[in-house]
C-alpha cells in the first residue's frame, strides 16, 4: 500500500498521521491554526491493488465544527477501479468546536473501524481517500485477500490554495473540487490547500519548488484579505518572491495563478473579515492594507503580466470565472461555497484549465466524478 498526497508521516504511539508539508517545515509553522491544517489530509489517499472483497481500516479521527454551524459530513471514500465511489461516514473520534481559528471545546471520542465491503473478487485498483477536513490517525488495515501497493497517475499536479480549495463543506474527500478535477484529468494531486492559511508563506514556496510537478496552480489572495496580513506595498513583492522560489525548481513547468472567487462583502472593502453574530463573514474595512478583492485581482494580474513577458508558461485566471455574481446564493456564510458551489467550481476549472479548450489542456482518463 502507498500513501499519496502526504509529504510527511508523523508516528504516534498508536499509529500514523499523514501530514501535507514536509517534516523540515514543522519549526516554521508557528501559527496555531496552520498547525491544525497541515495534518488535515485533503487530497491524501491510500493507493493499493487487492483481490479482497472487504477492506477495514482502524482509525482515530479528530473532527472540527465551526461554532456557528452544524458539523459538515466527514467521510472516507473508496474509489474502486477508478470510477465506483463508496463513501463511509465517520461517527467516532474527538469532536472539536472552533471559534475564530481557536479550538474552544472538545468532546472526546473513540477509535472506529471504517469498512468497505462488496468490492468484488479479482484484482482491482482501490484508492481510499481520507477526510479532507479532519485529522486522521491510521492504525491498522485489514483485508480478506492480498494487498499490494497501487499506482498513481504519472502526471503530477500541485495545487496551493485556501479554504476554498480545502473544501471542508464538500461532503466527502472525492467531492472537493481539486479531487474532482484530478480524477477527471487523470492527474496525481498534491493538495497544499490550507483553510485560512494561504498567505504566500516561504516554506510552502520551497515545498512546491522541491516537489515533482507537471503542472502547478496557485489560487491566492483571499486569506491575505481575510486577515489583513499584507499591504499594497508588500503583496505584489510577496507574490513575486513566491513565484521566484517556485521557478527555481520548475523553470519550465506550466504555472497558473488564480485570483479569488467572488466574495461580495470583500469586493470593495478591505479586511479583516470576521464572522458576525449569525456566523456570516463580513469584511470590516478596519485594516490599513487597502487590499480589497478588486484591488488584489488587479495586482495579481499585473504581477503575472510583467513576468509573462519573459515566462510564457506563467498564466492567469480570474477566479470569478469559476464562481461569480450569478453564484452568490451558494455562499452559505458569505465567504465559502456550499457543496453545489464546489461542484460547479470543479466543472468550470476543468473546462477552463485542463479541458480540450482550456489554458493547459490535459488528455486523461476523463473519469466523471460523482
Amino acid at each position: 500500500m502507498a500513501i499519496a498526497g502526504a509529504l510527511d508521516i508523523e508516528r504516534t504511539a498508536t499509529g500514523l498521521v499523514p501530514r501535507r508539508l514536509p517534516a523540515w517545515t514543522r519549526p516554521q509553522v508557528t501559527d496555531p491554526y496552520m498547525r491544525l491544517m497541515v495534518p488535515r489530509p485533503a487530497g491524501v489517499r491510500l493507493v493499493l491493488r487487492t483481490d479482497a472483497d472487504t477492506l477495514e481500516l482502524d482509525v482515530f479521527v479528530t473532527r472540527f465544527r465551526n461554532a456557528h454551524y452544524p458539523l459538515f459530513p466527514v467521510a472516507f471514500d473508496a474509489v474502486v477501479g477508478g470510477a465506483q465511489v463508496i463513501s463511509r461516514p465517520v461517527r467516532g473520534g474527538d469532536l472539536c468546536v472552533v471559534r475564530a481559528g481557536q479550538v474552544v471545546e472538545t468532546a472526546p471520542g473513540e477509535a472506529e473501524a471504517i469498512r468497505f465491503g462488496g468490492l468484488g473478487t479479482g484484482w482491482k485498483d482501490v484508492e481510499v481517500w481520507l477526510p479532507q477536513a479532519a485529522i486522521v490517525e491510521l492504525r491498522e488495515l485489514r483485508a480478506d485477500g492480498a494487498v499490494a501497493p497501487g499506482r498513481v497517475p504519472e502526471r503530477k499536479w500541485v495545487h496551493y490554495g485556501s479554504s476554498i480549495s480545502h473544501c471542508a463543506e464538500a461532503g466527502g474527500p472525492t467531492s472537493t473540487w481539486p479531487a474532482r478535477v484530478a480524477r477527471r484529468a487523470g492527474l496525481d494531486l498534491t493538495s497544499l490547500a490550507f483553510a485560512g492559511n494561504c498567505h504566500l508563506d516561504p516554506f510552502v514556496a520551497r515545498t512546491i519548488r522541491d516537489l515533482p510537478a507537471d503542472v502547478i496552480t496557485l489560487k491566492v489572495a483571499v486569506n491575505v484579505q481575510n486577515l489583513d496580513t499584507l499591504k499594497v506595498r508588500t503583496f505584489g513583492p510577496a507574490l513575486h518572491g513566491f513565484l521566484d522560489t517556485v521557478r527555481d525548481g520548475h523553470p519550465q513547468t506550466p504555472v497558473l495563478v488564480v485570483s479569488p472567487i467572488l466574495c461580495p462583502t470583500a469586493e470593495d472593502r478591505a479586511g479583516p473579515t470576521v464572522q458576525d453574530g449569525t456566523g456570516r463573514y463580513v469584511a470590516t474595512g478596519e485594516g490599513s492594507s487597502g487590499l480589497t478583492l478588486v484591488r488584489m485581482r488587479e495586482l495579481i494580474e499585473e504581477v503575472v503580466a510583467v513576468r509573462a513577458e519573459r515566462d510564457p508558461r506563467l498564466l492567469y485566471l480570474d477566479g470569478r470565472s469559476l464562481f461569480g455574481p450569478d453564484d452568490a446564493d451558494d455562499l452559505y456564510d458569505g465567504l465559502h461555497p456550499n457543496a453545489d458551489g464546489y461542484r460547479r467550481i470543479g466543472e468550470r476549472f476543468h473546462a477552463r484549465v485542463f479541458g480540450p479548450s482550456g489554458l493547459l489542456p490535459m488528455s486523461g482518463a476523463d473519469v466523471r466524478a460523482p
